[in-house]
């Protein structure tokens, strides 16, 4: 199988490059289980399309400012894109520069603090913050939200609250879960009253989410790590709801790689660690029964997921008529719920 079989033509113009007012009034593709026809509706409509006792998975990373600027001891420019925050005031980034920053040197970022880097590991350097500030209070003091490279535009104050979802909790992520992005308190509220159950995983998005894969056949591609926390309370809750006949439903590709990755040995337990797990068709998906989700770039390692859950050809003839629809694409775009195939 190779990266081009997921390949679909996208128009320029149908990529979102700024988010709706309202979050849950983006476009809702509904991907039954059956052949066509298609629903066109709104995200605010999905509780017409979950039931009492569904469990709604979502994922709670925080997305940290995590683009930064400064300059070399050398005097030359650099930015920087954090991955990943190890601990303390150290963190593993992407640095860019005209020449890359050698061990022992410093940057000195624009608002005055000073960054030892300490070497590489891998594609990414591995620096320490040489100050004793919180390093969350400094990245939102002198940090930038780090926008997708797709999005053609800074960052604005705007972003800062909208590129993060309603139940942010847990700092860590460098990319947002976007599918969560689209649920407002009203439409929280609606499936509450429904009697739809809320559950959370926490996975910490990486910037390598928006790498392109650089091998045609993707059973040579591997993965960039992330880490993901599956707590005991939300595999109780799986368990509970799948006993009594309901169904789990992931707010995203992270939640359903959080969920596949501790369930690794068989059966759905507490995790917390690193995960590179590479799901694509061949991949039997045991831990979600629908999915909610945004729509991917053509050849990603995210569209390859999805058509693990649902089928290469239905996602691909999904896709084909979202844009012959004009839906809205990628991060602040619009949205499908996508059901497995039915048995024949």
């Amino acid at each position: 199988m190779k990266k081009s079989d997921f390949h679909f033509d996208l128009p320029p113009e149908l990529i979102a490059q700024e988010p709706l007012a309202e979050r849950s009034a983006s476009r809702l593709l509904v991907v039954p289980p059956e052949a066509p026809p298609y629903a066109d509706r709104h995200v605010r409509d999905l509780p017409e399309y979950l039931r009492a006792g569904d469990l709604l998975v979502f994922n709670d990373t925080r997305v940290i400012p995590a683009r930064l600027f400064g300059t070399k001891d050398t005097g030359g420019r650099v930015e920087i894109l954090l991955e990943r925050l190890v601990g303390g005031h150290e963190v593993l980034a992407q640095v860019g520069a005209s020449k890359s920053p050698k061990p022992g040197g410093r940057i000195t970022l624009d608002e005055g603090t000073a960054i030892e880097v300490l070497g590489r590991e891998g594609e990414f350097y591995r620096l320490r913050f040489l100050t004793e500030e919180p390093l969350e209070k400094l990245l939102l003091r002198a940090g930038r939200m780090p926008l997708p490279p797709y999005i053609q535009r800074e960052a604005g104050q705007a972003d800062l609250e909208r590129y993060q979802t309603l139940f942010a909790r847990h700092t860590g992520a460098v990319a947002a879960p976007t599918a969560g992005l689209h649920f407002d308190q009203p439409l929280l509220a609606a499936l509450e009253a429904r009697g739809v159950q809320f559950g959370h995983v926490t996975l910490h998005v990486g910037a390598g989410t928006f790498q392109p894969m650089r091998v045609d056949s993707i059973h040579e591609h591997v993965m960039h790590s992330e880490w993901l926390n599956v707590g005991a309370g939300l595999c109780q809750q799986v368990a509970r709801t799948r006993a009594a006949g309901g169904r789990v439903v992931a707010v995203g590709t992270t939640v359903v790689r959080a969920l596949e990755t501790a369930a690794r040995g068989g059966e759905l337990k507490p995790y917390a660690g690193d995960t590179n797990i590479f799901i694509f068709p061949g991949h039997h998906i045991r831990t979600v029964d629908a999915l909610v989700t945004n729509f991917h770039l053509p050849e990603s390692t995210l569209m390859m997921l999805v058509s693990a859950f649902a089928g290469r050809e239905r996602v691909l003839a999904a896709y084909a008529h979202a844009v012959r629809e004009k839906y809205r694409f990628f991060s602040y775009g619009d949205a499908m719920l996508l059901f497995p195939e039915a048995a024949a």
